[in-house]
């Protein structure tokens, strides 16, 4: 027997819980197949009613055309019950009218009305609700006025309250039965809807992760690269220390992209993870800041708070994207000031300039900024004061 693949996603995007291996499939479920929940009813109800008017015939040995009538209608339930699956009104309509018929001219009252029972069940919980509701209403009224006009004697209350209690349990499982599989349904769909909302959670955190390290790191590139271009020539030394910004600049670049993607892969094999950058890093990152013409500084006033990983992540790439943009649209920038500190049990991140304010267009790196502040319980906001000021307040311990 063949081994359902490992890992989501494996052997050509068959996963378990899908294809053949459908534990989950909201249009699969377990029990017995469609084949064999129409053919047993048509069956079970043909071998009770049948027998029971043919042996009911034979005691009672009535007029021929009464015993003729009495099997023929004892069939047609059955037979009904075939079309029970595309036709479950109309179904369970000629059911009740062969059941009143046998309970009026069959002999004895007719046999078991089986086939009745599977059709008001089947009609419910195919949807057919209202088919099995008024065949029912209807089909009763017409057998008790016409019983009691005709044969008073056999219709005795405790009869007709007995024959209406089990019509009654007869629906209630139908009804049963119909609520159950909608709870079920609705589950399903819940369940799906979780999968995809996590899936879509993890694909935006991703692409901020991306983002973040691509956008700050090829700005940097860009500004090295441009100094190494003008120097070239007249210093060459600065040139030189500006590719090796470059080379350092690249290869942190290029690890932390490989510790985003790895958690990507099935195998979770072949991947580097390097550590998530933290509180910890923030200086390095200042200290490595390019910004042409502008001095950048770092203000920490946590004096060795202790911060959560998560808040610490959230504070490095805040930084980090503040300036970014600080390199890439800042206009007449001298100054770059960073902040850390602690306010009320809350870490507040801000970064300052001192640039001239223009129009702001909210990208992916604004949009990015505010979801990691939010997602943390936190609040992001944006100033223009004498500059452009980026301040996130976080709180310092995980949700």
């Amino acid at each position: 027997m063949p081994r359902p693949p490992e890992h989501p996603g494996a052997q050509g995007g068959a996963e378990w819980g899908g294809g053949p291996w459908a534990w989950g499939d909201p249009e699969r479920s377990w029990g017995p197949s469609r084949r064999l929940r129409l053919w047993v009813p048509v069956v079970l109800s043909a071998l009770v009613q049948l027998p029971a008017a043919t042996i009911g015939v034979r005691i009672a040995q009535p007029e021929p055309w009464i015993g003729a009538l009495t099997i023929a209608l004892a069939a047609v339930g059955p037979l009904a019950l075939i079309a029970a699956r595309r036709l479950p009104g109309p179904v369970v309509a000629v059911a009740t009218a062969a059941a009143v018929g046998e309970l009026l001219v069959g002999v004895n009252g007719g046999p078991p009305p089986i086939a009745l029972a599977f059709a008001l069940v089947g009609a419910i919980v195919r949807g057919a609700r209202g088919w099995a509701w008024i065949s029912l209403a209807a089909g009763w009224s017409v057998a008790l006025v016409a019983g009691i006009l005709v044969t008073s004697e056999t219709w005795t209350p405790p009869r007709v309250v007995g024959t209406t209690l089990v019509l009654l349990l007869v629906m209630g499982i139908g009804e049963g039965i119909r609520s159950r599989r909608e709870r079920v349904r609705e589950y399903r769909a819940a369940a799906v809807r979780k999968r995809l909302t996590a899936a879509e959670e993890e694909r935006m955190r991703i692409a901020r992760e991306l983002h973040d390290v691509l956008a700050h790191s090829l700005s940097q590139i860009n500004v090295q690269a441009g100094v190494g271009l003008h120097l070239a020539d007249t210093r060459p030394e600065q040139a030189v220390e500006a590719l090796a910004s470059i080379k350092q600049t690249s290869k942190t670049a290029l690890d932390e992209v490989r510790a985003v993607l790895g958690v990507l892969r099935a195998d979770g094999e072949g991947s580097p993870l390097a550590p998530q950058p933290g509180i910890g890093d923030i200086p390095a990152l200042v200290a490595g800041a390019g910004i042409p013409g502008a001095r950048v500084e770092l203000v920490d006033e946590l004096r060795g708070v202790a911060v959560s990983t998560a808040a610490g992540a959230a504070a490095y790439r805040i930084v980090q994207e503040a300036l970014t943009n600080a390199a890439r649209h800042g206009v007449g920038v001298s100054s770059v000031r960073v902040r850390l500190a602690d306010e009320a049990g809350r870490l507040m991140v801000e970064v300052r300039d001192d640039g001239r304010v223009g129009a702001v267009e909210p990208g992916r790196g604004l949009l990015g900024m505010r979801e990691r502040a939010e997602l943390l319980g936190g609040r992001f906001e944006l100033g223009t004061d004498g500059g452009f000021t980026v301040r996130a307040e976080l709180p310092r311990e995980a949700r």
